[in-house]
């Protein structure tokens, strides 16, 4: 397994404290997107599934003697810390294409899988030994600093080995590769921006248009709303 941070470029700490992703890519060549979030977006699935299609495609298949079929395995998975994507109780989902209507599966390479780390209450009080690995690594990820679960996260810690990422390690990935996944950062930061501001315009509106509503019901002539509004 090779891995390299991807963190996004960031204005601020707080922005460090909100998001954090790291690419992998596995010895079998398949791509992994390994993105943690504190707080979430409005859009947050939806985006999921647009990084999960740039991961995909960003492969590269170029060459006489390649084709499609030697396109891998890509995994976008999203861990988030707090809030819920989902109303279950259900701490790990995986998506992919289907026909829904006749229950029927594409079989295609691509993967989006979620992990709700405030889903942990049940598992937390299972032991270490009948905890699944993801269990033991989400686990890990949500308890780490808990100081009443200290006990059981070194019990996992003694089962599970860490993942060195070591420099030497990047040299499976093509410099193209580690351009492409470089923008994809740089493209999430700025989507994200764009669209926390979208939201911004759009709110504003719609506290401009109710206001101007609510004076219009108000019973005043349009001079005098008209006068109201522009003093505002």
């Amino acid at each position: 397994m090779v891995i390299t941070a991807n963190e996004p470029p960031i204005e601020n700490l707080r922005d460090r404290q909100i998001r954090f992703d790291i690419v992998c890519k596995a010895e079998s060549g398949e791509f992994i997107n390994v993105e943690m979030c504190f707080n979430p977006n409005p859009y947050e699935l939806v985006k999921l599934e647009f990084y999960a299609s740039k991961l995909f495609i960003g492969q590269d298949i170029r060459g006489t003697d390649k084709t499609f079929n030697d396109l891998k395995e890509s995994y976008q998975i999203a861990i988030l810390a707090r809030k819920r994507f989902f109303a279950d109780d259900i701490v790990f989902h995986t998506f992919e294409y289907y026909d829904p209507e006749h229950n029927i599966s594409l079989n295609g390479r691509s993967r989006i899988i979620t992990v709700e780390l405030s889903k942990l209450d049940r598992i937390i009080e299972k032991s270490v030994k009948d905890m699944s690995p993801a269990e033991q690594w989400a686990v890990f990820f949500q308890y780490l600093t808990d100081k009443a679960k200290r006990a059981k996260i070194n019990q996992i810690i003694e089962c599970q080995e860490g993942i060195a990422m070591a420099s030497e390690a990047l040299a499976a990935f093509t410099k193209d590769e580690i351009e492409y996944y470089h923008q994809i950062s740089k493209e999430k930061y700025e989507l994200d921006m764009q669209s926390r501001m979208a939201d911004e315009r759009k709110k504003w509106r719609q506290e401009e248009k109710q206001e101007v509503i609510t004076l219009l019901k108000s019973g005043k002539s349009l001079e005098e709303i008209i006068k109201e509004y522009e003093g505002k």
